[in-house]
Formats: structure tokens, sequence, C-alpha cells
């Protein structure tokens, strides 16, 4: 394929992309639907994976400490991996490019690939689900409007939540493979 074509192509995806952007956040603007979605983007900020962290072992015993020590270290992998990969693509965020797109809370940094809530937040619910399977009919349910509200809130693409999504994954599963 000419690199002509492949540019043309990846500028089409980008619109179909931007497009997409738009709509879900102009879908969900009302402002009640906005604060739902901000409160749990800031509770996806670590609020809530921290107070999981300290719940385990006063949930499930002191076996959970390790189960929390392991979830500590891939959320510090995971923030080394995201950081440079959000400081080597430079993407800037929808809200950034499109005054379409209403933004529905503040950023937490520059740029927006990959999406480091949906990333921690499929990696913890991948390692807490593993251990703990009963969680699983809370926690995914909760990792799942965490990687919404970043689309919703105009501060993410959906491939960056999807990037997000599959980098939390393999770093979950490497994590979980050195058990």
């Amino acid at each position: 394929m000419s690199t002509a074509r492949s540019t043309v192509i990846l500028r089409r995806a980008m619109e179909i992309e931007m497009g997409f952007c738009v709509s879900v956040n102009r879908t969900f603007s009302a402002p009640s639907l906005q604060r739902f979605f901000a409160v749990i983007s800031r509770l996806g900020d670590g609020v809530f994976w921290y107070t999981l962290m300290l719940c385990l072992p006063l949930l499930y015993g002191s076996q959970a400490i390790y189960v929390s020590l392991l979830m500590v270290a891939v959320g510090i992998v995971n923030l080394l991996i995201y950081k440079v990969i959000k400081r080597t693509t430079e993407r800037e965020r929808p809200c950034s490019v499109n005054t379409e797109i209403r933004l529905g809370t503040a950023p937490l940094d520059h740029y927006s690939f990959p999406s480091g809530h949906t990333l921690h937040a499929v990696a913890f619910t991948i390692i807490a689900c593993f251990f703990y399977p009963q969680l699983a009919w809370f926690l995914i349910p909760f990792a799942s409007l965490v990687a919404s509200s970043r689309v919703i809130l105009g501060l993410h693409y959906p491939t960056d939540v999807a990037a997000g999504a599959l980098i939390g994954t393999v770093i979950a599963s490497l994590g979980l493979s050195l058990i």
C-alpha cells in the first residue's frame, strides 16, 4: 500500500473516531450525567483502587496482603509504561483538538494516549478477580464505567481506552504469571 493511501486511510479513521467522540460527548451532555461520570472518573483516578488495596486484607485476611502488593507493583509498572508512551506519542486530547467537545472534568496531564485510568482499572480488576472472583460482579462494571467515562468526558479517544485496556491486560497477566 502506498504511503499516500495509508495517510488517507489513517486520516479517515481519525475523522471517524473524532466523530464518535463528539457524538458520545453530546449524548451524555446532561449535567447530571456529566457529574456522575466525573465522579466515576475521579474514583478511577486512584481513590477507589487504593481503597480496594487497603481493604482486601481486612476482608480476606493476611493472605490478601500479597494480592494488594501485587496490585501496587503492577500499578507502578503501568504508570511507568503509560508515562513513556504518552511522552512519546504526544497525542492531544479530543477536547483540545475539537471545540465541539465539552470537557467534563479537568485532565490530569496534557496527552491522551493511552488512557491511564483504563489501563489501571483493567489491570487491577483482573488481579483482584483472579484471586477473588466474587468481586467481579462489582469490579467489572466499575472498570467499564471508568473506561467509558474517559470518552464521555471528552478526555480520550476510543483507541486510547482500547490501548489502555490492552496494556493493562498484558501487564496484569505478566504479573499473575510470576506467582
